[in-house]
């Protein structure tokens, strides 16, 4: 018999400029599960058997750090699973972690590789813990802790770096430049900044923004699409881009992506 629990948890009001979410997944039903750029950074403990992914040759630790990717991947697990995640705006897992945004790019890193004493003492409690809505509450207190230590300076630079994502969420196709000019930063300082935070640069971010913005618009027009239409709402320069960017992060043309799943938008919706 299959069984599975999925549960979704809302961060605290201090909390929610940083952390989109928390969720918290278990099965005895091995999965295998395929996953396109979602554009935020993770932060994922494994109570039971950690995954696999192909596509990297790698099995993630108990403790992992999931930071910017551009490409789609398989999730897959030889026995019964229970993971606690926690979900990060695009711009602020370097308020948590003693490490850039780029150093997590295109990998999956193990938590204990940053040498972080009061992230392993976490990872060791949670680990301890059988309630699940506890561990969830230990993970927001010492996010809590790492938020409380934080200068003044970080805390402005991650809130510049805001204007820039606000900005393309609305319009992926803004040019660098304009971008730059809303953080009031050169756009070297600019980049640098962004690659910073984000853990790639702001071109290929776009790309990631675009595409989510896509299935966001699929998955409210309950299988019924114009490509054109999409490509025009979504900030591609044409139809053909629409397809070919489509093929890069997800291996479908949104029509033939329809046919094959169900099209979700991570980055633009918030299941709590």
């Amino acid at each position: 018999m299959i069984q599975e629990a999925f549960n979704f948890y809302k961060p605290c009001k201090l909390l929610q400029p940083y952390v989109r979410y928390y969720w918290v997944f278990s099965s005895n039903q091995m999965p295998n599960t395929y996953t396109f750029p979602i554009g935020c950074p993770q932060i994922i403990i494994h109570k039971r058997t950690p995954l696999y992914i192909p596509e990297l040759g790698t099995t993630q630790s108990k403790l992992a750090i999931s930071g910017q990717v551009n490409f789609s991947s398989h999730l897959q697990a030889d026995d019964n699973i229970e993971m606690i995640v926690v979900v990060f705006h695009p711009h602020t897992i370097n308020m948590f972690l003693n490490a850039p945004a780029y150093s997590f790019y295109n990998q999956e890193i193990s938590g204990y590789d940053i040498e972080d004493e009061q992230l392993n003492e976490l990872a060791a409690q949670v680990f301890e813990c059988e309630d699940n809505n506890l561990c969830v509450t230990l993970i927001e207190n010492w996010l809590l802790d790492c938020l409380s230590i934080r200068s003044y300076d970080t805390i402005y630079r991650v809130k510049r770096m805001n204007a820039a994502i606000e900005q393309l969420f609305t319009a992926p196709q803004t040019l660098v430049a304009d971008l730059s000019s809303a953080c009031c930063l050169s756009k070297k300082q600019f980049e640098r900044e962004f690659n910073l935070h984000i853990g790639m640069n702001p071109k290929e971010y776009a790309r990631i923004v675009r595409f989510q913005k896509a299935l966001k618009q699929m998955q409210h027009q309950q299988g019924k699409i114009n490509q054109a239409d999409l490509a025009y709402t979504c900030g591609y320069s044409d139809q053909s881009h629409l397809i070919r960017e489509f093929r890069k992060l997800c291996g479908h043309t949104p029509l033939s992506l329809l046919e094959f799943t169900t099209p979700y938008s991570d980055l633009f919706t918030t299941p709590v």
